[in-house]
């Protein structure tokens, strides 16, 4: 469900590589197996690219053509068993610790909750990633980050839209 829904956006941006491109659960379901438990349609295309970000003071944005976006916290970080990118050696491997302490950083710093957000860019190269994220950040209980995609929340009309942009 998280990549039909990505696909869905992806499917809405003139911009996005899949644009007018939407796949169903069933073509999800049908796509090759890569690793158990992943098909497919679970990994992100080869993804090689480039971001840029300007960042200016809070006046001198108000004046720009496009309206500002204001950033209210910056945080990074790793975990003591961070290994790479995954790290299939910690105790319990359903679990983004890394996360976990930038979500706490992010909302110290903010004076913002879970709650309080929107719509959310979350990192998606592989689809049971965003599922950990969604847990680490606070949108969602532990465990419960499966119910709340079947639900819909993180599509265009749920409670948090993740990667309206269409994802990787």
């Amino acid at each position: 469900r998280v990549a039909v829904t990505m696909r869905e956006h992806a499917a809405r941006n003139p911009a996005a590589w899949f644009h007018g491109k939407p796949i169903t659960l069933a073509e999800h379901q049908a796509s090759r197996p890569i690793c158990e438990p992943l098909r497919l349609l679970d990994c992100c295309q080869e993804s090689d690219g480039g971001v840029a970000l300007v960042v200016t003071s809070t006046d001198r944005a108000r004046r720009l053509r496009q309206p500002p976006a204001v950033i209210a916290a910056a945080a990074q970080g790793s975990a003591g068993d961070q290994q790479q990118m995954t790290s299939y050696y910690r105790a319990d491997i359903a679990r983004l610790t890394e996360v976990e302490l930038v979500a706490r950083q992010l909302w110290a710093q903010s004076g913002l909750t879970p709650a309080d957000i929107q719509t959310a860019v979350i990192y998606d190269h592989f689809t049971p990633l965003v599922l950990m994220q969604l847990e680490a950040y606070g949108f969602c209980d532990r465990g419960a980050a499966p119910q709340f995609v079947r639900e819909g929340q993180i599509g265009l009309g749920g409670r948090l839209p993740v990667n309206t942009h269409g994802g990787q």
